[in-house]
């Protein structure tokens, strides 16, 4: 493996913002950890905005984004840090849309209920949730339980196999951080299922259709369509945030401090996340296709 590979790492925008007109920025690992906002992170984002630039936070949440909307609230994120929320969930609602009425079997905690509730208010329908083995279809929101882990579904997933269901995955990513805990997320079934030879459809980053909706969103608050390469994307996961928008032409800065903390940040004495390991980053950077232009610790301004 060559572990030659190095980027820069940046202390905040301020002295790139220019060149930037739209920011699509990750929110849980960039924006808040599960618990608590990340004040500096809000406040860099609310100064790209003063400069009259458009900030669109995109998230492989399995929620639409009125749900989502209520959490950044609860967790303090102060008014005017960003322009508007696209969230995985709000793709996924599209393709369930598209499958009509048809039975579906839901895999996830009953509080991603919602996303069917805000089906029902935007299209009228309502598919009805049954039992796997009535299902036309699965869509997996997360795992039914924090403590599960994806050997947990081993026999759901051949069954779906056996019976070649497809899978529409709410949320791309394989994990997240909640405060210092990690859990498991749909991606991670996913990834599972196709395994074994399972169809999937991902609603988030990095595939294509969570991208349309953000360049939707942008240009309807920026009065214009953005060029790419004014497009300045965040995130702090690897395969998702930086693959996603480096492989559509936006430059990107890679977050340390969150999936890929534990690898990049060694714990010191205390349990505490330490400094930023700078051979753990370019070992990182080269087990990867796409790579950022830049990293930071937090984002900052």
């Amino acid at each position: 493996m060559n572990t030659s590979v190095e980027i820069p790492v940046m202390s905040g925008i301020s002295a790139i913002a220019e060149r930037y007109d739209v920011i699509l920025s990750d929110i849980w690992g960039v924006v808040h950890n599960g618990r608590q906002h990340f004040a500096e992170a809000c406040a860099a984002l609310r100064k790209f905005r003063d400069l009259g630039k458009t900030v669109i936070l995109v998230t492989n949440a399995p929620r639409p984004f009125p749900p989502v909307l209520k959490q950044l609230e609860g967790l303090g994120v102060p008014e005017g840090t960003f322009d508007a929320v696209v969230t995985s969930g709000d793709v996924t609602l599209a393709f369930i849309a598209a499958h009509g009425l048809s039975p579906l079997h839901h895999v996830g905690p009953v509080r991603d209920h919602a996303l069917f509730e805000i089906l029902e208010q935007q299209t009228g329908l309502r598919p009805p949730l049954v039992a796997l083995e009535k299902a036309e279809y699965v869509v997996c929101t997360g795992l039914f339980d924090d403590d599960h882990t994806p050997g947990d579904y081993a026999s759901a997933l051949d069954e779906m196999r056996a019976r070649d269901l497809e899978f529409i995955s709410a949320n791309p990513d394989i994990v997240v951080h909640v405060g210092e805990r990690e859990i498991y997320c749909s991606g991670a079934i996913a990834q599972a299922y196709e395994k074994i030879g399972g169809r999937v459809l991902q609603a988030g980053k990095p595939f294509a259709p969570i991208y349309e909706r953000a360049m939707e969103l942008a240009s309807k608050h920026l009065g214009r369509k953005p060029q790419l390469q004014r497009i300045l994307a965040i995130g702090d996961g690897m395969h998702t945030d930086v693959g996603g928008a480096v492989s559509r032409g936006m430059d990107t800065i890679f977050i340390t401090t969150g999936i890929h903390r534990a690898e990049l940040h060694p714990a010191d004495a205390n349990g505490r996340s330490g400094d930023l390991d700078l051979a753990a980053l370019k070992k990182l950077m080269a087990a990867h296709e796409h790579k950022p232009m830049a990293a930071m610790t937090k984002l900052a301004w």
